[in-house]
């Protein structure tokens, strides 16, 4: 289908109508930065393009087929009118999902299960070949089973958080921290995969809550309170014998991270009058825990 020339229009920016669903997104890093940039250009430097639908759209508030960001970045930077081009011609709906996905070339990351949402509604092949989709990104499609947890098409807001004196100090070594692992990336196992979405998604639905940082500080939280589960790991259930050689965390043992600070205490000044008298050897604490729990269990048995 050949269409006519797009016209140049202009158009104030708050008057248009924007898409209901978008498979592009932004971090809002991103969003900021381009907020930024039209505030310091004054304008929209690259066109969106919009669309009347001949006559579906009112004048002044057609339809925005590709430029969503743009437009609502622009809003942001409190500009008021912009250049459009306008699409005149009456379009089918696959050709509409067609153009958004080909024409959608502004900066930011594609939200695929939303893409193959908008992609599965165009039924026609020539439409299909028209949005552009190469052939890594249609295998990606075919993968999809799960609408993921991301922070596409969320709306954020500014929090100001105050902090005592000794609590500021916390926060600054958590953010230090977080700053310090940010490029990290972990290599799980391929199966591990769906069970970590299938767990996040149950978080997700059970807490309802749509930010995927969240859902997995819920399941950590859950962790927490059952962290004896994770005995299964070092201990054989039937001889309560151990599985490996390797060391194992005492909150496992215990199923606390923490302990009444009295004992840590009493423990630390056991630990160095055992030291001291060289029944433990220096940094083999857990040597006064074997003969405390063998005469325990001589005592007992």
């Amino acid at each position: 289908m050949r269409l006519s020339e797009p016209l140049p229009v202009r158009r104030r920016l708050t008057d248009l109508t924007l898409l209901d669903v978008n498979a592009r997104y932004m971090t809002k890093e991103q969003f900021d930065r381009l907020v930024s940039n039209i505030r310091t250009d004054g304008a929209l430097t690259s066109t969106p393009l919009i669309y009347s639908g001949a006559g579906e759209y009112a004048e002044g508030h057609e339809l925005v087929l590709s430029g969503n960001h743009r437009v609502q970045a622009g809003i942001a930077a409190d500009l008021e009118e912009a250049w459009f081009l306008l699409v005149t011609d009456d379009l089918p709906k696959a050709r509409q999902l067609a153009m958004q996905l080909s024409h959608n070339a502004i900066e930011g990351d594609d939200d695929l299960a939303i893409l193959k949402q908008l992609y599965d509604g165009i039924d026609d092949i020539d439409e299909r070949a028209y949005a552009g989709l190469d052939d890594k990104t249609l295998d990606l499609l075919d993968r999809i089973a799960l609408e993921p947890l991301s922070e596409a098409n969320l709306s954020f807001h500014t929090v100001n958080l105050v902090f005592l004196a000794g609590e500021a100090d916390a926060a600054r070594d958590a953010l230090d921290q977080l700053g310090r692992t940010s490029d990290e990336r972990w290599l799980a196992a391929y199966q591990d995969y769906q069970p970590t979405l299938d767990a996040l998604a149950s978080a997700h639905s059970a807490h309802n809550v749509g930010n995927v940082a969240t859902a997995m500080g819920i399941l950590v939280a859950l962790t927490e309170r059952h962290l004896t589960d994770l005995q299964d790991g070092y201990l054989d259930p039937m001889s309560t014998e151990p599985r490996h050689r390797g060391h194992v965390g005492l909150e496992v043992v215990l199923g606390s991270r923490t302990v009444p600070a009295a004992t840590a205490a009493a423990l630390t000044r056991a630990l160095k009058a055992a030291v001291d008298s060289g029944t433990v050897e220096p940094g083999k604490p857990w040597q006064l825990l074997d003969q405390m729990i063998a005469d325990y269990l001589d005592v007992h048995h």
